[in-house]
């Protein structure tokens, strides 16, 4: 404070927020005129590993002892990412990603066709013929996927002003075909990639905003169910079982909320496995069998889900 009398001082021009006028005395290396070793000592120990920040050093990141913080990280981001785009109910939709659309479903079975023809009694040709006809006969599921993800999209809003939107794990196949019908109707969806060992690319149909990346299987499954309102099951492989069975496990043992799971393509899903049996041999209940319900066309997956909801009042 000013004594009495005396004038006040002049309040000081605040400084500049990121410059000085003046540098401050390790903005400059020590000049090499005082010691000669200095460049060389000054380039090794910037460009050693331990001078790098921590989020800037993926081999650190990369180390077993930061398997926690990886994991907490590929789950925030897409969360984040999810809240900032209002996603709060989602219908998923799994299915095998080498079922593609009917027209190249076809050409892929004119193409062995042609290379058998050239290699007749060849048995591997035939096989792969084989399969390249079976592949087209589920193609017709392509379509349906397509189908559901266009109803879906031109849903109503829910009570709460959301509105639905499909999340698939953003491959080809049947994911690619319900991001599409999305797509074909101009509404957002959300595509949850992984990172494997060999490279891979998104489905086009996505939103691009919304097509994220996990490095953790658990985390991406996770976030399947976080906001999930159905479950839409198309035919496939080892991973649509694994996320058709963890959600069961997940409902059955009431770690999760019920929601509807839909199987569609009834005689496809009686071979891969028989939940009559299961319950006859004791290893399930009956009521464990109800925790799922079959459908063929898009129609009959919406049609049973507003059912369940209008059925259990949630």
């Amino acid at each position: 404070m000013s004594e009495p009398g005396q004038k006040p001082s002049p309040c000081p021009v605040p400084p500049p927020a990121q410059t000085r006028r003046e540098p401050l005395p390790w903005e400059r290396p020590k000049p090499a005129v005082d010691d000669s070793r200095v460049p060389a000592q000054l380039k090794a120990i910037m460009a050693s590993p331990s001078y790098c920040e921590a989020d800037q050093d993926p081999d650190f990141l990369d180390l077993e002892e930061m398997r926690g913080l990886r994991l907490q990280v590929d789950y925030a981001k897409p969360e984040m990412l999810l809240r900032q785009h209002g996603i709060t109910q989602t219908i998923v939709v799994f299915g095998s990603t080498r079922i593609p659309e009917p027209a190249a479903a076809r050409r892929e079975l004119e193409a062995r066709r042609a290379a058998c023809a050239a290699h007749p009694g060849d048995e591997e040709c035939a096989r792969r013929v084989r399969i390249a006809g079976r592949i087209l006969e589920k193609s017709r599921y392509y379509d349906v996927a397509r189908q559901f993800g266009q109803l879906v999209a031109r849903a109503d809003q829910g009570r709460d002003g959301s509105h639905l939107v499909i999340l698939t794990g953003g491959g080809p196949g049947i994911m690619e075909a319900a991001n599409r019908g999305a797509f074909d109707v101009g509404a957002k969806s959300v595509g949850l990639n992984i990172k494997l060992p060999h490279e891979q690319f998104p489905n086009p149909y996505i939103t691009p905003d919304l097509c994220m990346r996990f490095h953790y299987f658990a985390l991406r499954k996770l976030h399947f169910l976080l906001r999930a309102r159905a479950l839409v099951v198309f035919p496939g492989g080892y991973g649509t079982l694994d996320e058709l069975f963890e959600t069961l496990t997940l409902v059955q043992t009431r770690k999760i909320k019920p929601v509807p799971v839909v199987l569609v393509g009834e005689e496809y899903w009686r071979q891969v496995f028989n939940p009559d049996f299961l319950v006859d041999e004791g290893v399930i209940d009956p009521e464990d069998r109800e925790l799922f319900w079959y459908a063929e066309t898009a129609e009959e997956i919406w049609q049973g889900i507003l059912h369940w909801y209008a059925s259990t009042g949630l």
